[in-house]
């Protein structure tokens, strides 16, 4: 959408020029359907007695800055929720492993350094994403990444499941909570991701 200069005395420009604001922080169909109902607010204005650049300018305030539309979308984003409900229930989930881990002396197991120096590295990154979708106020784009966040949760957590299952000597006690919460997690994320990864 080009840039259009925002001036009141050019009611069209004045309008593309907020929508184009619009264009920066949310996706096309977004603005589309927010350029309906500015269009509609504009004309009831128009109707009500108003000149256009009036209108245009009642229209506009009526909907609230660009910053604010795009505050509100963010903060209602799916990813946005789903990196805070994950990044809620990490600590407690983490402790749980840990336990797990510790009472079971994880550290005899036979699993290759890389492996294990690999899923460390993804923790951080997948940590680093969920806290970037969690705490973006102004990008919708970047509530995105907690969809990606949530993919790599759901892979650790599998893979926490695999190598406890397949490697570990004997099951403990703490895994019996640590277990099911991690298949719990596992199927609401899951069950999550299609609404954040929809265009």
């Amino acid at each position: 959408m080009a840039s259009h200069h925002l001036s009141h005395d050019d009611p069209a420009g004045y309008l593309a020029g907020y929508l184009d604001r619009l264009a920066r922080g949310l996706p096309a169909d977004a603005v589309d359907e927010l350029a309906d109902g500015l269009t509609e607010t504009w004309r009831h204005h128009i109707d009500a007695g108003r000149d256009p650049a009036a209108a245009a300018r009642a229209a506009t305030a009526e909907f609230g800055t660009p910053e604010t539309i795009i505050a509100a979308f963010v903060a209602h984003a799916p990813g946005r929720r789903i990196a805070r409900a994950l990044l809620v229930s990490g600590p407690a989930l983490g402790a749980c492993w840990g336990a797990s881990l510790i009472t079971a002396h994880a550290w005899t197991w036979p699993i290759p350094v890389p492996a294990a120096a690999g899923y460390a590295v993804t923790l951080l990154a997948v940590a680093a994403a969920l806290l970037l979708a969690a705490t973006g106020r102004r990008s919708l784009r970047r509530t995105r990444l907690g969809a990606i966040g949530g993919i790599g949760i759901v892979a650790l957590d599998a893979a926490m499941l695999a190598t406890t299952m397949l490697v570990a000597p004997v099951l403990v006690w703490p895994m019996a909570v640590a277990i099911p919460a991690s298949l719990a997690r596992i199927t609401l994320t899951v069950r999550s991701l299609p609404a954040a990864l929809a265009p």
